[in-house]
């Protein structure tokens, strides 16, 4: 008897979820279902991704709600479009033997007529971005009067998105009597206060202890030079010859040029950020679910809801701002109980915050070591005897050319013609790893002294700032709508100048500054020559000149004029080498979007080449 059975569910729907594989229930939905089949009690659910959530509180609404009446009986809301259709597509699985059952999914990025279209057929379930449910709401297309239960899936990561307001004007449309069921991988103070203002003496069900990631993943870190970090990823990419990864960076831009990149080494990869289109999104998602990507790039917001199975690693190319980010993004590997890898690709400024996580999930992680170029070449070899020794022989087809092959082979022995397959892949991998250096950072550069943003490797000057780059003032900020991630791309758009030439940005509120290149200076200068923002014209000035500025980060004199003497700058704060934008300034369905000025960029490019296969050739040694 299917376990399922025991929990309450019924058969027809444990006969569609047997079809997918369902065979015995997750702790989670062990713990759970039976206590929200009573359809009596508020309910709060903390458990990591991967832990099969979808199923805890879809199969219990499968159960409770009126499928002869078609109007809307649960709201479910969620944080992304990939998340929003994956929720929808397993409650239509696991509700395929019954009848008249209507899921909607309702986000941005697609047609909101057809949306409008299937709910005025008849729903029972919407499944939600808060944004377009937000939407449909206030052009009274839809009624909630009816709701019995809301559902709020990754809580947490939809508080992150700045979606509190929004979850706040929808659920005022909702009953109060209605139950709501939040789950959530991590619980932070603001899911907290949400599950207070919403809930009445809420059942709480943690599977493991709070914020603490999933125990099937392995953690490791590699300290390395920020100029090697590119070198250092390939050769940790090429160390595991079958990875099928998720690498995360903290910007568009980033994530635009590290996909370019390695496209142009021969690599499988591509790109998923805020930017693309919902048909772009989709066609990236499809070929990496068919593996025909390996290596998938994104952003934290782009990547949440992928529920793609086997994920053997997870690579923080950039660490999260945020170390509630990093169970999220080392969750999307050893899911359903699988084995995974969290890689962290680090510079020695950012041991403290390896140390924080490792606090904060509870977990030691590996201090690992670049490989060799010798460690490389060995398991890349290996690799190929592995696959050749284990490839299944299609002998109907082959056998027409046997003869032609055995002819081809006559005047080898067999030792002659392993050494010869073997040497295909071998001498290329060869070639480029012979004169291999160590990429990993020497221990006397580890950490700098504060104000030293050692994830450039430059110097920097007395002044805190480096010595190389020039501070800039530009006369937008914070009211104008820009985030550093924003701006950065604002920046790169008008200049036409690379993501990795654009140092600190400082973000104020009707102004900011950032750092560029000495030698891009007059670039930017001219770039912005004439540009005019809304209306306003916008001014590029060079900040400080040098003397007046301090570490504290004051403004020049000329502006303090201006202002009347009354503002203060802060310190510089500490962001990434891209702007340190961590929020996806374009992906709350339809909101403002920055342009990823991937192709204006190319800070990887030195790496650039034709095919992977002839690397030993035209790439350029480390």
């Amino acid at each position: 008897m299917n376990p399922f059975i025991q929990l309450g569910i019924r058969h027809d729907i444990v006969n569609a979820i047997s079809e997918l594989g369902f065979e015995n229930p997750t702790p989670i939905q062990e713990q759970s279902i039976p206590v929200l089949l009573t359809g009596s009690n508020d309910f709060v659910g903390l458990a990591q991704t991967g832990t099969g959530k979808t199923a805890a509180f879809g199969l219990p609404l499968l159960e409770l709600l009126d499928f002869e009446e078609n109007h809307p009986q649960a709201l479910i809301l969620c944080p992304t479009r990939e998340l929003c259709l994956q929720i929808t597509n397993d409650l239509k699985n696991y509700a395929k033997n019954m009848r008249n059952v209507n899921v909607v999914a309702v986000y941005g990025g697609a047609s909101i007529s057809d949306q409008l279209h299937q709910i005025r057929r008849g729903v029972q379930i919407v499944v939600a971005t808060p944004g377009r449910m937000l939407d449909i709401i206030n052009r009274g297309a839809i009624n909630f009067s009816g709701v019995r239960f809301v559902v709020l899936d990754e809580a947490d990561e939809m508080l992150n998105m700045g979606f509190q307001e929004d979850i706040d004007s929808i659920l005022s449309t909702t009953p109060e009597d209605k139950k709501t069921w939040l789950f959530s991988a991590t619980m932070p103070s603001e899911v907290r206060r949400i599950a207070k203002k919403y809930m009445e003496d809420p059942y709480e069900l943690t599977m493991g202890t709070k914020n603490t990631g999933n125990e099937n993943i392995e953690h490791e870190y590699y300290v390395v030079r920020a100029r090697d970090k590119y070198a250092a990823f390939k050769r940790i990419v090429d160390f595991n010859p079958e990875i099928f990864g998720i690498v995360f960076c903290r910007t568009k831009i980033e994530t635009q040029e590290i996909a370019e990149s390695l496209i142009k080494d021969g690599y499988n990869a591509d790109s998923l950020h805020g930017d693309l289109s919902q048909q772009q999104r989709d066609k990236v998602m499809k070929r990496y679910r068919d593996r025909s990507l390996q290596l998938l790039i994104a952003t934290d917001v782009a990547a949440r809801g992928i529920d793609v199975n086997d994920v053997t690693h997870v690579i923080n190319y950039s660490l999260p701002d945020e170390i509630e980010n990093y169970t999220h993004r080392s969750g999307r590997t050893a899911r359903a109980g699988k084995t995974g890898v969290s890689i962290s690709i680090i510079n020695g400024k950012e041991l403290g915050k390896i140390r924080q996580i490792e606090k904060t999930l509870g977990k030691r992680f590996a201090k690992a070591e670049i490989p060799t170029g010798f460690d490389v070449v060995e398991k890349q070899l290996f690799a190929l005897i592995h696959k050749v020794h284990n490839v299944e022989v299609n002998e109907k087809q082959i056998e027409q050319y046997l003869p032609r092959i055995m002819d081809e082979f006559k005047e080898l022995s067999k030792e002659e013609i392993i050494k010869r397959f073997a040497s295909l892949e071998f001498n290329s991998f060869l070639e480029y790893y012979k004169n291999a250096v160590d990429l990993n950072a020497p221990a006397d550069e580890r950490p700098r002294a504060e104000g030293d943003r050692g994830e450039r490797g430059d110097r920097f000057n007395r002044t805190g700032m480096r010595s190389d780059f020039t501070r800039l003032f530009i006369n937008l900020g914070s009211v104008d709508g820009f985030t550093r991630g924003d701006l950065l791309g604002y920046i790169c758009n008008t200049t036409k100048i690379a993501g990795k030439t654009v140092g600190k940005i400082d973000v104020k509120g009707v102004y900011s500054f950032f750092e560029v290149a000495n030698d891009d200076v007059q670039k930017v200068q001219s770039g912005f020559k004439g540009t005019d923002f809304q209306g306003r014209d916008v001014r590029i000035e060079i900040s400080g000149e040098g003397s007046s500025e301090s570490r504290s980060g004051g403004t020049s004199n000329s502006y303090k004029k201006r202002e009347g003497g009354e503002r203060k700058e802060g310190g510089f704060r500490n962001g990434s080498g891209y702007g340190g934008g961590n929020r996806e300034g374009g992906n709350r369905e339809g909101g403002s979007r920055e342009r990823s000025g991937g192709n204006s960029g190319g800070g990887f490019r030195d790496f650039s080449g034709k095919r992977r296969e002839d690397r030993g050739e035209r790439r350029r040694k480390f």
